[in-house]
């Protein structure tokens, strides 16, 4: 029998399969722009630690091991960011990175956020495909070096819908799966 994934806070605990795991997945972007120096292979334990302890961190779980993080901060004018989504090259496709951002939309939602703001690099199609997929617009783009442009994308946060119980601006897999 597998073990399934679970969504939960992190906690201090997991920092260390957060710092490994973001180091893993963000190689790919580093190759893409050629540059690896960029602030998740250079972020310190100690950095990592303030953010667990300032804000929204999720983890995703595969039994003890960390397969996936994401991080979120509901901003004052109710605008919430959300960075940081990782998800194990083994465990990408399956769904995790939706779960995730689904999960950090509906804690920050539940902190007074009425709108959701997240970045990528315009090189990164799957980034862009998945969050696209839910419901993300791109309302900017700038260009941080002569290699990367970064793309700001927002929504709005999912509203129940009284006739289907489902949600609005959710993926139709994702109606599908909350009405089961």
């Amino acid at each position: 029998m597998g073990m399934s994934v679970t969504i939960s806070a992190a906690t201090d605990h997991d920092a260390e399969q957060i710092l490994k795991l973001q180091y893993l997945c963000y190689q790919g972007e580093a190759e893409l722009y050629g540059d690896y120096s960029i602030a998740p292979l250079t972020q310190t334990l100690a950095e990592l630690r303030a953010e667990l302890a300032a804000g929204c961190v999720l983890v995703a779980r595969l039994g003890e091991e960390v397969v996936g993080s994401v991080r979120g901060a509901a901003g004052p004018e109710g605008t919430a960011v959300i960075s940081g989504m990782i998800v194990h090259p083994r465990m990408q496709r399956h769904g995790l990175g939706g779960r995730l951002l689904a999960a950090v939309e509906a804690r920050l939602a539940g902190e007074g956020a009425t709108r959701f703001r997240l970045a990528t690099g315009h090189r990164n199609e799957g980034n862009l495909r998945l969050y696209r997929k839910w419901g993300y617009v791109q309302v900017a783009g700038e260009q941080v070096t002569r290699k990367l442009t970064l793309v700001t994308l927002e929504k709005e946060p999912e509203r129940e819908t009284a006739a289907s119980g489902a949600r609005e601006g959710a993926p139709a897999e994702a109606a599908l799966a909350t009405s089961r």
